[in-house]
């Protein structure tokens, strides 16, 4: 159990899944948190990073900072998905370990499980084929860091776990036009087609893919506990056990926002992995369960979205 006056820190605080952690951390009577902009700490200097280890020397880490995006961005930068999400992680877990960091937990993504994996996925099915070709890069350097940690607890003894958490929305989302991932997107487009009365909405692929989704606050709560009553070397997936087609999510967001025009798809864009659902039995046995029905998180985020719209400048 950490203590409530333990020195965690968070890296990517201002992320999504960062900022809901500090505010899971304050819920619960956290007060020593940490936290450094990209301005005042760049995670990709190992320099860097090992003078601000060596000076903060904080007990528990949350790695939560990483270059993330949809499809498109994904292809576009796949050497910038792999060198700079490797990178970081490698040096924040490396100075971790360096300084006596008590527990650390790595955050990564279902995209590291295989293309065709037998569904739902199982921790045990990482490695086992082939992954997806539109994200490879960001899954394999996810896939290093949670390997690493696993070998730094074999090796060394320390007790550094990793969480695999589905697709995320929710408050402090990425909201870009073309950098965003598939919920966030289409909030996005929805508003801005309800708003300038547009007769219909494109979308991407034949929207027959289907894909789990879990509120960025949920996967906080899972974070801290897994903190406080889970070790081990294999990580633990986070989701909620159901999935909903693409072209389902789009009318199920088209209705929360008030568009009633009409839902086109291109099907020459690509649709990702055909399925990607989690077995999330492993954290139900630990004692963890969701909270956050779909429809209900949409409306959130929706009203999220509203009220910062800083975050959706193009």
């Amino acid at each position: 159990m950490m203590e409530q006056d333990a020195k965690i820190y968070v890296a990517g605080h201002r992320g999504m899944v960062g900022s809901a952690i500090v505010r899971q951390l304050r819920r619960q009577g956290y007060t020593r948190i940490v936290t450094r902009t990209h301005a005042e700490l760049d995670l990709c200097r190992q320099d860097a990073v090992e003078r601000f280890f060596a000076a903060e020397r904080p007990e528990y880490v949350f790695l939560a900072a990483a270059k993330v995006g949809g499809i498109a961005a994904n292809q576009q930068a796949l050497a910038d998905f792999m060198w700079i999400n490797m990178t970081l992680e490698m040096n924040v877990i490396h100075a971790a370990w360096q300084n006596g960091c008590k527990k650390l937990e790595f955050l990564g993504s279902s995209c590291i499980y295989p293309r065709l994996a037998p569904q739902p996925m199982k921790e045990s099915c990482l490695l086992t084929s082939e992954l997806e070709k539109t994200n490879e890069a960001y899954a394999l350097a996810k896939i290093s860091g949670l390997k690493y940690c696993e070998y730094l607890n074999r090796q060394y003894g320390t007790d550094y776990i990793s969480v695999m958490p589905t697709n995320l929305y929710g408050p402090n989302d990425n909201y870009h036009p073309e950098h965003s991932h598939v919920l966030p997107a289409f909030i996005r487009r929805f508003h801005e087609a309800k708003e300038q009365k547009l007769p219909f909405v494109t979308c991407w692929g034949d929207g027959l893919a289907m894909r789990e989704f879990l509120y960025v606050d949920d996967l906080a709560d899972l974070c801290v506990f897994l903190m406080n009553h889970y070790s081990g070397d294999e990580t633990v997936n986070a989701g909620t056990g159901k999935e909903i087609s693409i072209k389902e999510l789009a009318v199920l967001t088209a209705e929360t926002i008030g568009y009633k025009g009409e839902i086109r798809w291109d099907a020459s864009r690509p649709n990702g992995t055909p399925r990607k659902l989690l077995d999330t039995s492993k954290a139900a046995r630990l004692g963890w369960t969701y909270q956050t029905e779909l429809e209900d998180g949409i409306r959130m985020a929706y009203q999220d979205f509203l009220k910062k719209p800083v975050n959706t400048e193009r």
